[in-house]
């Protein structure tokens, strides 16, 4: 690791714990930072998701308020999130390099695609919060489980997708679901993380810099953050990502 490619990362690593915070996509610039530094592409995504995880335990504590009277919910839907999340980390870890590489552009597009749409689910959750629909059934099962496997395999727009899914199949306030969301999204990575802190696959001098960069991002980098329009900062992001996906379609 050369002084210029740590200095890289922890930058990186700062501004996805300040995006995260704010409108989410943080892997979206960690992960194309670890790829200019040499990483194969799973060793970054790995690298990047441990790296990055202690932002969802910060996102999980941040909502503890909007989690109470959602014990039920939790409970039910712990364990199908982390099988979920166990399916994903071994689809990663089994997947073959290059099958991996030519599937990254399409989860970076598909990302950016999620991020962009974020104002938009969040108002139709939003526009349902007053609907009856408290039981959990199959079909959030179903939804959680489908997330999951996507969260663990490529982290990008997971708490997007994680917000879509619970509004669909919850009627309760936005603030309550994004509770829910943070609490599941952290049960997700961490079972992710256990597996891939034991794979071998992570590059222990970028992690390290990731998981104390990430988390003065998160809160320092954070409170700077609140201060922009969430909406540019966004497209801003979703941008890079698009263009990072066509650079990386243009090197198949």
């Amino acid at each position: 690791m050369t002084i210029a490619n740590a200095l890289l990362v922890t930058v990186a690593g700062l501004l996805a714990g300040a995006v995260n915070t704010v409108a989410g996509g943080g892997t979206l610039i960690t992960y194309p930072v670890l790829l200019l530094c040499g990483l194969p592409p799973v060793s970054a995504n790995i690298t990047s998701a441990i790296g990055l995880a202690p932002g969802y335990a910060g996102g999980a504590y941040a909502y503890r308020r909007e989690l109470r009277g959602q014990r039920h919910r939790h409970l039910a839907l712990g364990p199908t999130a982390i099988v979920g999340g166990i399916a994903g980390a071994a689809l990663l870890l089994v997947t073959p390099p290059g099958s991996f590489q030519v599937a990254v552009p399409f989860l970076v597009l598909a990302s950016c695609l999620l991020l962009l749409a974020q104002p938009a689910l969040a108002a139709a959750v939003a526009r349902r919060a007053g609907e009856e629909r408290d039981r959990v059934t199959p079909l959030a099962h179903a939804g959680i489980f489908l997330a999951s496997v996507y969260g663990a395999y490529f982290s990008a727009g997971l708490g997007v997708l994680m917000l879509a899914v619970l509004g669909i199949v919850f009627g309760d306030g936005l603030q309550r679901l994004n509770g829910l969301k943070s609490s599941l999204s952290l049960v997700i990575v961490l079972t992710a993380v256990g597996i891939y802190a034991v794979s071998g696959q992570a590059a222990v001098g970028y992690t390290a810099l990731l998981l104390v960069a990430s988390c003065l991002g998160g809160t320092a980098g954070g409170a700077f953050a609140r201060r922009l329009d969430a909406g540019v900062l966004r497209r801003t992001v979703a941008v890079l990502g698009i263009a990072l996906a066509v650079v990386l379609f243009l090197k198949r």
